[in-house]
């Protein structure tokens, strides 16, 4: 039987954002041993595109999957912008499932975004500064939550229209964290010590003036955009894949730069000292997507979902 996997019956699942940043730190781990061809697009009319995701999975528990992620940007389709998995068992070519990707898209990206904190922040950070508060902002701040679940943190917002104060209200029920607004950009850059932005659109840099970065921040761009200036000065640049990473335009001027799994592994000490300015861009690799599809199956597998198939017709808010 071909599982179909929608919305509701992840939902049903309860899967908690420390199993995402687990997920991610896995898929990470097993990046040396998985197949990732690069992502292709189409365009099929103005601005739309659907782009193809593949990456088959090193064999892990006696399993072995491939998957296949396609994301489409489409005017009038409803969300806009829209992801779809389809499983494969990789040793029988059987088609295990397709599923709605929009909250592992979701998820996974701000999972990635909270383990990159916790990898490079300088020691003692419990503040953290937040700049674009959409969606993906929200699944950084449930993942950023959840890792500090046995400590208060601070998460500073910029404000945008009323978004900070939409945001505060849906966190309210959290004890472990306290948000503060900041309407200068200034004051917003200049006491930062990480700097997760989730600007999904800009056309410029977001923070020109390199003298605001104060030694020892860390600075995480979910949509890698508006920091370029910082390629040219951060002590140390990480990426969650090089094949990715090598196409932007200063990348062979970063002082240092090596993939974020390297350090997970062991294999490279990430920050040695606090006064280092780290760079970390992860723009998001079909790798964790299937590792999301492939637990998500087996959680369904084991559990009395409904699978009855169910379109999609809204934005799903995580």
């Amino acid at each position: 039987m071909v599982s179909v996997i929608q919305q509701q019956q992840i939902d049903e699942l309860n899967i908690s954002p420390k199993e995402c940043i687990e997920w991610v730190k896995q898929g990470f781990l097993m990046k040396d041993y998985a197949q990732m061809p690069a992502k292709l697009s189409v365009h099929p009319q103005g601005e739309d595109f659907m782009t193809s995701m593949p990456c088959l999975l090193p064999k892990h528990n006696g399993k072995k999957y491939f998957g296949l992620k396609l994301v489409s940007r489409v005017e009038g389709q409803m969300p806009t912008l829209k992801s779809d998995i389809t499983l494969y068992n990789a040793e029988t070519g059987q088609l295990l499932a397709v599923m709605d990707g929009d909250w592992i898209t979701a998820m996974r990206t701000g999972a990635v975004a909270a383990l990159a904190a916790r990898t490079f922040q300088r020691s003692g950070v419990d503040t953290y500064s937040m700049i674009g508060l959409g969606n993906i902002a929200r699944a950084v701040a449930l993942c950023l939550i959840a890792d500090n679940s046995d400590r208060h943190i601070t998460i500073r917002l910029m404000r945008y229209k009323n978004q900070a104060e939409q945001f505060i209200e849906r966190f309210k029920d959290y004890s472990n964290v306290t948000f503060d607004i900041i309407d200068d950009t200034t004051v917003f850059l200049s006491e930062a010590d990480v700097v997760i932005s989730c600007v999904t659109v800009a056309t410029e840099l977001l923070f020109p003036d390199n003298s605001l970065y104060k030694k020892g921040v860390t600075v995480i761009p979910v949509h890698v955009r508006g920091f370029q200036n910082c390629d040219l000065f951060f002590d140390k640049v990480f990426g969650d894949d090089t094949g990715q990473i090598q196409k932007f335009k200063y990348f062979n001027q970063f002082h240092e730069y090596d993939e974020i799994h390297h350090v997970l592994q062991g294999k490279n000490p990430g920050r040695t000292s606090d006064e280092e300015r780290i760079l970390s861009y992860n723009y998001g690799i079909a790798l964790h997507d299937i590792v999301f599809a492939s637990k998500i199956y087996e959680k369904a597998q084991s559990s009395s979902l409904n699978f009855e198939y169910k379109k999609q017709t809204k934005k799903i808010w995580v």
